[in-house]
């Protein structure tokens, strides 16, 4: 993680966007601020930025066609700001790749936290605490340190920020029954709100990029009343 991490903020609320900048900036962040997606791609095209943070309500594109459109082509963080009123939208916001969400009104406070958890995430998974960095499993490897999945195949598969903390921490626990609260402890450093569903969207996606059938699972199992399995033997190196 970045000693300044350069945090790009998309919100037209000019209050809220000048407010969370300034907390920032007080805690060593680089910020700069678009008021849409059209000045977003402006501010992209211009710099580097370690993580986006995303307002739901945009004029223009909204913030989940924004979210879905940045994951086709990046694996860049993004943190998507929602009402509390819109959890369908929090949800298909982590079904299209956010990494994270906070629910309006927020404490710029939790919001720097939620940052920092999110770039933390990324830069300690390049190296496990055994000092390992491949798993290979079922014709697969997960690469810590590249931060990439490779299919029985050769081809790259497509993951978020999520997807390979999650995956990534499994393989770490081939054998386990983990359960929500942990996976969401150990991916996201954070506890489950009182509908906490992203731990399950997370595992909904990886089953449609390593199962052989979603629908019938053999590599995550889903133990009712425990969490998830991770069922694969793993080997690491």
């Amino acid at each position: 993680m970045s000693a300044n991490p350069h945090i790009l903020i998309v919100e037209d609320d000019r209050e809220i966007s000048t407010l969370v900048a300034r907390y920032l900036r007080a805690n060593e962040c680089r910020v700069t601020i678009a008021a849409d997606g059209r000045e977003m791609d402006r501010q992209l095209a211009d710099a580097r930025v370690d993580l986006i943070v995303l307002d739901l309500m945009l004029p223009g594109e909204d913030g989940l066609s924004i979210c879905r459109r940045l994951r086709a082509g990046s694996g860049m963080p993004i943190l998507m700001l929602t009402a509390k009123s819109e959890e369908i939208d929090r949800i298909v916001g982590l079904e299209i790749g956010a990494d994270d969400y906070l629910a309006k009104p927020f404490n710029p406070r939790e919001l720097l936290a939620r940052i920092r958890a999110v770039l933390r995430r990324g830069a300690a998974s390049g190296r496990d605490d055994e000092g390992v960095r491949r798993h290979a499993f079922a014709g697969f490897v997960l690469d810590a340190g590249l931060r990439q999945l490779v299919n029985p195949d050769g081809a790259q598969v497509s993951l978020t920020g999520a997807e390979f903390d999650l995956l990534h921490a499994m393989c770490l626990r081939p054998g386990r029954v983990l359960s929500r609260d942990q996976l969401l402890d150990l991916t996201q450093g954070r506890a489950p709100g009182p509908f906490e569903r992203s731990i399950d969207v997370l595992v909904s996606r990886i089953r449609q990029k390593i199962e052989r059938d979603p629908r019938n699972p053999e590599m995550i199992k889903t133990i009712r009343s425990g969490g998830y399995l991770f069922t694969p033997e793993v080997a690491s190196s």
